[in-house]
């Protein structure tokens, strides 16, 4: 017999685990696979009436399924959404929210930094259709506010955007689109909802790409729309259930698994990435690092103000161009070279001629992507292995370095285990010199286990799902003799 519902707001980890688990009649412990197309019926009017809407039941696997229904569910109570659809890739969620809400004649007005399959919707498939498109750069509130002297439908935005980790307020950005009339649709693959819930910055939709953190291992593709239920019921369902990006109830399945371990997943991965950022920082050889909170990332107070984490990705730019990029690349001993991200295994790919190959040579430029910037999805791998691979193949780009014979061999890197340094006082901070292309890789110095701290980011996490407290009567008194007790 199922246990009754907790009577309890659940916390992250454990929506990812307990999340919509429905089980059936033969009390399974993991989520059963339904692995089927159709469903059968008791009677021909059982039929009747479920196609009618009189009943509830199974019909089709491309209109529901339980093992589907059972990601969705999860997915919308880790996101505070009232409703979640899956779809067959993220690509399918995008162009399912964007074509069921609009029509000929609408218009949209997007942030350039996006995806390039995203990119090539807004600026070649909507207008085929009679659908205006309008770009503005996502980081200047005074083009959104010129964009939207106009009447607008939709609004679709990346925010940290792919690949350069620009940021969005969206706050205000929802705002000023509200009062056009349009919805705001937020690409939120970067951050995942444990380190930024759009919605409640005010975003309408949230879509995902579920091939990234959510399987987290490379093994399937998926999609997530997620909104309130009349959108999704009202605008988004009729179009899912005719078009038919559906899901397979065997990939929805193994996403299902992946959650289980997302919240183990992403704080790791963002740990290694911060701590690769920095080290980035002090390299001669490049020239740029963008990492949303690194204190030299331009939007560093907005990352600071909407997101637990900095993100698992590091964008970076090597001097020398491509040319030089690709040395680096092939360098590379340990971190694989593909256009994937969100995965265990880190992985670096070289945008101008791969996701964003698409996107015109003048557009990239606008968007920062250079022909020497790289983007580096940070998986699981013990970071003092990544940043030796990084250090090595650095070394390589400049040209005073042969690429290595592949090793895995085991190290501890001093800075990357290190806690942070106390601040210098007002006044005397100065700036640590970059290391010198070619010079010598310090050695790995042993250091003694260390007790363990508390886990600030599992704090900062559970506060994105914490709902604001009603402070307390400034004027009310204790009674005497006792002692208030906080919280």
């Amino acid at each position: 017999m199922a246990k009754p519902a907790s009577d309890r707001p659940l916390r992250p980890a454990t929506l990812l685990v307990r999340g919509g688990l429905m089980r059936s009649n033969q009390d399974e412990t993991s989520e059963a696979l339904y692995l089927t197309s159709g469903f059968v019926y008791d009677s021909a009017k059982q039929a009747e009436q479920t196609f009618t809407g009189e009943v509830e039941h199974w019909q089709y696997s491309r209109f529901g399924n339980p093992t589907i229904a059972m990601l969705e569910q999860r997915l919308a109570a880790l996101e505070g959404a009232e409703a979640c659809r899956v779809t067959a890739t993220g690509m399918a969620a995008v162009s399912a929210a964007m074509l069921a809400h609009l029509k000929a004649g609408d218009r949209v007005v997007a942030s350039r930094a996006l995806f390039g399959s995203c990119h090539w919707i807004v600026s070649t498939l909507l207008p085929r259709y009679g659908i205006q498109t309008e770009f503005v750069d996502g980081a200047d509130l005074a083009q959104w506010r010129t964009a939207f002297k106009r009447p607008c439908q939709l609004v679709l935005l990346e925010t940290p955007s792919n690949p350069m980790l620009e940021m969005v307020d969206l706050r205000a950005v929802s705002d000023m689109a509200h009062e056009a009339g349009a919805i705001v649709v937020v690409d939120n693959v970067f951050a995942t909802p444990l380190l930024q819930r759009p919605l409640k910055f005010g975003a309408d939709v949230v879509v995902y790409s579920l091939t990234k953190h959510f399987d987290g291992q490379g093994r399937v593709l998926g999609g997530a729309v997620l909104g309130s239920k009349k959108w999704i019921e009202e605008v988004l369902q009729p179009f899912t259930r005719n078009t038919g990006p559906a899901i397979s109830a065997f990939n929805a399945w193994t996403i299902l698994k992946g959650m289980e371990t997302l919240h183990l997943r992403v704080p790791a991965m963002c740990r290694s990435a911060a701590a690769i950022a920095q080290m980035l920082e002090e390299r001669a050889e490049v020239s740029r690092v963008c990492y949303p909170f690194l204190a030299s990332h331009p939007q560093y107070d907005l990352a600071k103000q909407q997101m637990a984490a900095g993100g698992t990705l590091v964008t970076f730019d090597i001097e020398g161009g491509k040319e030089a990029a690709f040395r680096f690349l092939d360098a590379l001993r340990v971190i694989d070279i593909s256009n994937n991200l969100g995965d265990a295994k880190s992985l670096i790919t070289h945008p101008a001629t791969t996701t964003h190959s698409k996107v015109a040579p003048e557009e990239r430029a606008r968007l920062g992507i250079t022909e020497g910037s790289v983007r580096l999805s940070v998986g699981l791998e013990d970071v003092a292995d990544l940043i030796e691979d990084i250090s090595t193949a650095l070394d390589a780009a400049g040209g005073h370095a042969a690429p290595r014979p592949k090793s895995v061999a085991k190290m501890v890197v001093e800075q990357a285990s290190a806690p942070p340094s106390q601040p210098e006082p007002a006044g005397e901070t100065k700036p640590r010199p970059k290391r010198k292309a070619g010079a010598a890789v310090p050695e790995p110095v042993a250091r003694a286990a260390k007790p363990e701290e508390p886990d600030l980011f599992a704090k900062a996490v559970e506060g994105l799902f914490r709902e604001p407290q009603a402070a307390e009567p400034a004027a009310e008194a204790a009674p005497a003799g006792k002692r208030r007790r906080k919280g």
